[in-house]
């Protein structure tokens, strides 16, 4: 698999914080041997966070956060500085960048605080060390300096701070290799599908093609999809919801699954037969990601609306909305008419997520297939610390059209 193909879900987020001027963008292009981020003696070149899907080896596949200062002033200062504390969510490594002359201060210490409280492996890295003066010049020949008692006393002392030069590059190597050495391990390799199939077994994905399809393309969940049955051997067969019928027929005999976009769900259940296994691209997804059990019971509670209530719809990417968009328009058409009461639908996208959720009854969420693991878990945990509960766009289909339990059956649910 081509590296520079993975999806940027897949991919370490490694998160760049730090006040103006530390050296944050110069920093990531001595990292990247690139010039990625543009480099200014200008306070405040970066106003807004700045994601680079790319490799840095030894790591590999990585997307790099370039993100405003931290010490940014004015209204529109203390935006971008929410902006930047919003990355933490996504953050998977934190390199907290700090100038080596100035030493830690109060806003870097605020958000070292928080970086530690959501626990995300960090590293403090101690930028334009060729700078330092000669009394402290041998901050620069050891790659994890103890630097509490240097600086001025302005240090931070820990394992992971290193000091560098993004200008000389200068220790540059060694944190690579520091930051390689804090990405976790994987505990269990996961799977799409694939532990589902066995070699040779037919597949059916069922993928709708309408107005709000992509031009040209498959959307990621299919891409996936595809890819890890071609992995698992299994033969994977694409139609349209109005061809299903027909290749059935014409396969000679049933499918071992069929996959089916949540659009079409009614649709393909009705022509699938009751012993052959149907799932949704949105349910493997969430039971990727883990969290299927909490999106079932989610769904649950649909049944459970009142008049007057509130749903959250959240869709992870930002795509273009279309007039027949299944978050803004066809989810709240069905929601309206399974419930039969007067409900009202706030919807974000992309990385906005609001953090009090109290004035929500429910939150409805797209499978998440541009969010890596860590934001997913945020918003889930941020449901479950503030009791709403959050199912999916596949799972509460499913539910309203009265197949959730035949869908979740292939995994003994």
């Amino acid at each position: 698999m081509n590296l520079n193909n993975t999806p940027s879900a897949n991919r370490t987020h490694i998160g760049i914080f730090g006040r103006r001027n530390a050296g944050k963008s110069s920093l990531i292009n001595a990292l990247t041997g690139q010039n990625l981020a543009i480099v200014s003696e200008i306070e405040g070149t970066t106003t807004d966070p700045v994601q680079k899907a790319m490799e840095l080896l030894p790591l590999g596949p990585v997307v790099m956060i370039d993100t405003p200062g931290l010490d940014d002033v004015g209204e529109l200062g203390a935006q971008r500085v929410q902006k930047t504390k919003q990355v933490l969510n996504k953050t998977d490594i934190a390199l907290l960048v700090v100038d080596a002359g100035q030493g830690m201060t109060a806003a870097d210490e605020e958000i070292l605080q928080q970086i530690q409280k959501k626990g995300i492996p960090h590293i403090v890295v101690f930028n334009k060390a060729d700078l330092l003066p000669p009394d402290q010049k041998h901050l620069k020949d050891v790659a994890n300096p103890t630097v509490s008692s240097n600086l001025d006393g302005k240090g931070l002392a820990g394992s992971n701070d290193i000091a560098v030069s993004a200008v000389t590059g200068e220790r540059i190597q060694e944190l690579k290799e520091l930051i390689a050495h804090l990405v976790p391990d994987n505990e269990q390799e996961r799977h799409i599908v694939r532990d589902l199939v066995r070699p040779l077994d037919f597949v059916i994905l069922v993928v709708p093609i309408d107005s709000a399809a992509p031009k040209g393309r498959l959307i990621l969940p299919q891409q996936q999809t595809i890819r890890d049955l071609l992995e698992s051997e299994a033969v994977s067969i694409v139609v349209k919801e109005t061809e299903l019928s027909e290749t059935l027929h014409r396969l000679g005999r049933k499918p071992d699954l069929v996959i089916t976009d949540s659009q079409a769900f009614e649709e393909v259940a009705n022509v699938v037969p009751n012993d052959v296994s149907l799932t949704s691209f949105s349910i493997l997804f969430a039971r990727y990601k883990g969290n299927l059990d909490t999106v079932v019971q989610g769904a649950k509670e649909l049944d459970k609306l009142e008049e007057d209530d509130h749903i959250l719809i959240c869709e992870g990417c930002t795509h273009h909305r279309q007039c027949d968009d299944i978050g803004t328009v066809k989810l709240p058409h069905l929601i309206r008419a399974h419930c039969g009461k007067r409900l009202h639908f706030d919807f974000t996208s992309g990385g906005e997520f609001p953090s009090d959720l109290n004035a929500y009854r429910l939150i409805i969420h797209c499978g998440g297939c541009t969010l890596n693991e860590r934001e997913m878990k945020y918003r889930l945990q941020c449901a479950a610390d503030q009791n709403v509960p959050i199912t999916n766009y596949g799972t509460a289909i499913a539910h309203m059209k009265g197949i959730l339990e035949r869908s979740t059956k292939i995994f003994h649910l």
